[in-house]
């Protein structure tokens, strides 16, 4: 959705987040107001020791006059100061606040939405969209409602020292006004277009940056440049209408202000020599500076509709995101604090596009402690079953049990508390190896980790690493190894102390050395617990107790390996022989 030049509604609901801060909110429009009042009242001291201590040479009048505006300019000095710092405080509490309310948003958000949502346009809206928004309390409002009050003030106090020269300026103002407002909407829209490239811009570095291995392997580099300066254009191209709008509106703007300027210092000289007593020189020396200060605060006024445009624009953009219901439902009340691990799906039905249903009508159940294997080819379904079960995303039709209680009615995090879930392709955070296992739990001790790493045959691995268990992964785990980034999934399942148990294509794609160490570990993790394996190598599906065969998001067969090899003609039979029978 396009944000409009100035959003009402929108700007309440930002100013609904000043009510925490009301103190700081009231303190800045004081701090305002005082920093409109002096500054209104120093031009018109100005004229008054002209024409009361300079011209008639007052020396010891001039002295005093000067240290009363040195006195003034001290509290226009300290309350620009809280002003300034309060204002640029509240705009930081605020987005302090809407940043975390946008990521506990993000982290309810089921899998569907990142399905389709770019990382790089998040981290956008995340991190300088909110930025954005503090501007708007820094450079926006409160200073435009500072100049405001500046120009008020100014105004009375050039009304009460001589009428007819103010007329002049404000003559001339609605001119100017009318330039800053086709300057304020040209600007809107070049705004709107930058904080797109933007978001363009960040979304292809980040995709590009995460996958740069394969750019490389493909030989993609001058192709992805070609791409990247295309959309680096766009991105210049959209900064250049601000520059030169920019270029255009204040230089206009200048040149009115100095023909007004022109015009009072002609209209008052020519009165000062007729003799017309009801204007002076000390006039025409306030005036120098009041023009100043009407027309540079109604020209930068432009400027900060700017920054609440951009402001405004990012607070759509992220509101947009929290406005968003994507929320896995959390209806359930019961807490699961152990699963004996039955497991049921009754006549599923799932799609992740409309109308292209994934999961068609399927039914299995899974006895507590049994380990099952799933199999299939790729799409079948298989790695949807997980998905669902662990809540990601919600089903279409149909049931699905643990201990014959519907999953909807558990609440979502002892849900998935008690079910652990180990991936082929494991994330690990920037961390160290231990924070990497716990995931920052503090229940789980480092001696508990040792312990359990020590069972599944972890431990010597993780002490041959420098710092051992303290050892940082960097990102996404770059310092491992594929089948040591496996055997730390494993550990950090196993410390979790799961009921379910679910290993997804883990030993794909790993060494034979690292398979030995994963099969000791999934022989200890699946002891006693209610397992599901997806899995295309051999040694992880023979043992298990029941094995469920998928095509086309349907159940072709099941039985255990023995029983589905000697079936004449059978789906697993045929995937057996032209994929397993290498591997014995």
């Amino acid at each position: 959705m396009k944000a409009k030049a100035f959003d009402i509604s929108l700007f309440k609901r930002i100013l609904k987040y000043t009510k925490p801060y009301k103190i700081l909110f009231y303190g800045v429009i004081i701090a305002a107001v005082l920093l409109a009042v002096f500054a209104a009242i120093r031009p018109y001291l100005l004229k008054l020791t002209v024409d009361t201590y300079i011209k008639p040479k007052d020396q010891n009048g001039l002295l005093l006059y000067i240290s009363f505006m040195g006195v003034v300019l001290l509290l226009e000095g300290i309350s620009q100061f809280f002003f300034v710092f309060w204002a640029n405080l509240l705009g930081q509490n605020i987005i302090k606040d809407i940043r975390t309310k946008l990521f506990k948003h993000l982290l309810s958000f089921r899998m569907k939405y990142y399905d389709n949502a770019p990382v790089g346009q998040l981290v956008t809206r995340s991190v300088s969209d909110i930025e954005q928004i503090a501007r708007i309390f820094s450079q926006g409002l409160f200073m435009i409602i500072s100049d405001l009050l500046k120009m008020v003030a100014c105004l009375v106090i050039m009304f009460y020292m001589n009428w007819k020269l103010t007329w002049i300026v404000v003559a001339a103002m609605p001119v100017l006004v009318y330039i800053t407002r086709i300057f304020q909407r040209k600007m809107q829209v070049a705004f709107e277009e930058v904080r797109t490239q933007v978001a363009n811009l960040n979304t292809f570095v980040q995709e590009r940056v995460t996958g740069m291995k394969i750019v490389q392997l493909f030989n993609r580099e001058a192709i992805e440049l070609e791409k990247f300066k295309e959309i680096n254009q766009k991105h210049n191209v959209a900064w250049i209408k601000t520059i030169l709008y920019n270029s255009i509106f204040f230089p206009i703007a200048d040149i009115i202000s100095s023909l007004t300027l022109g015009f009072v210092v002609l209209y008052g000289g020519f009165h000062i020599l007729d003799g017309d007593k009801f204007t002076s020189f000390g006039d025409l020396f306030s005036y120098t500076m009041f023009i100043g200060m009407l027309f540079n605060p109604l020209r930068q006024i432009a400027d900060k509709f700017n920054e609440m445009q951009m402001g405004m624009i990012a607070a759509n953009r992220v509101f947009d995101i929290i406005d968003t219901q994507e929320e896995v439902q959390k209806s359930g009340t019961i807490v699961a604090n152990h699963f004996h691990g039955n497991i049921q799906f009754d006549k599923v039905r799932f799609s992740y596009i409309k109308d292209e249903e994934v999961l068609k009508g399927i039914s299995l159940e899974v006895k507590s402690g049994e380990t099952i294997a799933i199999v299939g080819s790729t799409g079948a379904g298989k790695s949807t079953i997980i998905n669902l079960l662990n809540r990601f995303y919600e089903i279409n039709s149909g049931s699905i049990y643990i201990d014959s209680q519907n999953i909807n009615e558990f609440t979502l995090e002892s849900l998935r508390s008690q079910i652990a879930v180990v991936l082929q392709d494991v994330f690990l955070f920037a961390d160290t190896i231990y924070n990497n296992i716990t995931l920052n739990n503090p229940s789980i001790s480092l001696e508990e980790v040792i312990q359990s790493a020590k069972k599944i045959g972890v431990h010597n691995f993780i002490m041959s690493l420098p710092e051992n268990y303290d050892f940082n992964v960097k990102e996404r785990g770059v310092m491992l190894s594929s089948g040591q980034r496996q055997l730390i999934a494993f550990l950090r399942a196993y410390v979790s102390n799961p009921s379910i148990l679910i290993l997804d294509e883990a030993t794909s794609s790993i060494d034979t050395y690292s398979e030995e160490l994963i099969q000791k570990a999934t022989e200890t993790i699946t002891k006693g617990r209610t397992s599901i394996v997806i899995a295309h190598r051999l040694a992880t599906i023979v043992n298990a107790d029941k094995i469920i065969v998928m095509d086309k998001g349907q159940i072709v067969e099941s039985g255990t390996h023995q029983e589905l090899v000697t079936k004449e003609s059978g789906y697993y039979k045929n995937l057996y022989n032209s994929q397993f029978s290498v591997e014995i």
